[in-house]
């Protein structure tokens, strides 16, 4: 298997970038630790919120030793707060000197360049804080796809989004702006990234949300159909996303119902037609995929516990785990239990007829000739 590289150098890059120093960053926390529990700031209190942040940012944009970087980091995290006019200046302070450390960041060689913009985006995360993401959203058109996944994770931030509409029916303009940049990314985007994009998608709970999760799930389904889907795993992620749209009921049950049966479907048969092809990590993802969502979602659907996928891949049974996998989902000659259940179809063929059985996938492709077996050796 191709082992999925963006994630190993994300995990890379994180844990290299996250290890913290003996030595003390040199930060003055003093005068700004005394302004936390201040009620009311005047505009030496300000200033002084303003000054720790500008230097704090500045050691994160200026330091070449990069294992110190984590502790400025938690630096600035440690002195949020929620007390009102506090929170506003370090709020205000912290756009004003990271989008001054992001563009200072460009003028930097590429891979001084690289760890600061990361560094940056790792500390917009965990700020957590609304204002921040449009520095964010500038970011996710870039080419480097660590960045671009930091940029993502800013943008598709639990909290954020949460604060963005608090208790509102609408959609706010600034979720509808990412929803329509991350479109952008869904063709292009790894796994990890489209793992992100759905469950952001999910927590919109709109059908702008619906619209960009449906995108999702069909890239991911175009993928197994040509044999280029990695890191399978990711859709155990995402089937459990698709259950609860459906346990919702409404109109997402309608949209997302045939979907998680066609993709539940690919994980089955690239499991079963995959034996002879597939690394022993891409079939211990599906495995996984599979049990967990025979566990998860498919028990609840059902209304009673399941364990016939499980039994039948732990005795290497691929008849009785096709047999399972036709009894749920429907094959040529009759409608599944699920597909029964949940009462949807997969679609019709040329003569107008509903389909009663997911898609079939396509046989793996052959491995092509080496050039010796041509005679061009």
């Amino acid at each position: 298997m191709k082992l999925k590289w963006v994630f190993s150098a994300i995990l890379a890059a994180f844990l290299v970038l996250s290890v913290i120093s003996r030595s003390e960053a040199a930060i003055n926390t003093r005068q700004i630790d005394i302004l936390r529990d201040k009620e009311v700031l005047d505009s030496e209190d300000r200033q002084v919120i303003d000054n720790f942040l500008a230097e704090a940012v500045q050691e994160l944009v200026r330091t070449r030793d990069f294992t110190s970087i984590a502790k400025t980091r938690t630096i600035i995290l440690s002195r949020q707060s929620t007390q009102g006019q506090y929170a506003e200046q370090f709020s205000e302070s912290s756009y004003k000197h990271i989008s001054s450390g992001l563009k200072q960041a460009g003028g930097l060689p590429e891979e001084q360049k690289f760890k600061v913009i990361l560094n940056l985006l790792i500390l917009i995360d965990g700020l957590e804080d609304t204002r921040l993401t449009d520095l964010a959203i500038e970011l996710l058109k870039s080419e480097n796809k660590i960045i671009r996944y930091w940029a993502v994770r800013c943008v598709t931030n639990s909290t954020v989004i949460g604060q963005l509409s608090p208790g509102e029916t609408g959609i706010s303009p600034l979720v509808l702006q990412i929803i329509g940049q991350l479109k952008k990314l869904v063709e292009s985007g790894s796994p990890e990234i489209l793992a992100l994009m759905a469950r952001f998608a999910v927590e919109v709970n709109g059908p702008q949300g619906d619209e960009l999760l449906g995108r999702i799930v069909d890239v991911r389904m175009e993928r197994y159909v040509d044999w280029t889907v990695e890191y399978e795993l990711v859709d155990g992620a995402i089937l459990k996303l698709l259950y609860s749209k459906i346990a919702a009921e409404g109109s997402s049950k309608v949209a997302f119902a045939p979907r998680f049966a066609q993709l539940y479907s690919y994980v089955f048969q690239r499991y079963i037609k995959g034996q002879e092809v597939l690394s022993s990590t891409e079939k211990n993802y599906l495995v996984s995929v599979l049990v967990e969502t025979e566990d998860k979602c498919l028990g609840k659907l059902l209304e009673r516990p399941q364990t016939v996928i499980k039994r039948a891949i732990e005795r290497g049974d691929y008849q009785a785990l096709l047999q399972e996998h036709n009894r749920l989902l429907g094959d040529e000659t009759k409608r599944g239990e699920l597909v029964l259940r949940l009462e949807f179809d997969y679609g019709t063929n040329a003569a107008g007829r509903k389909l009663t059985a997911p898609l079939a996938l396509p046989d793996p492709p052959e491995e092509p000739t080496p050039l010796t077996e041509l005679g061009t050796g």
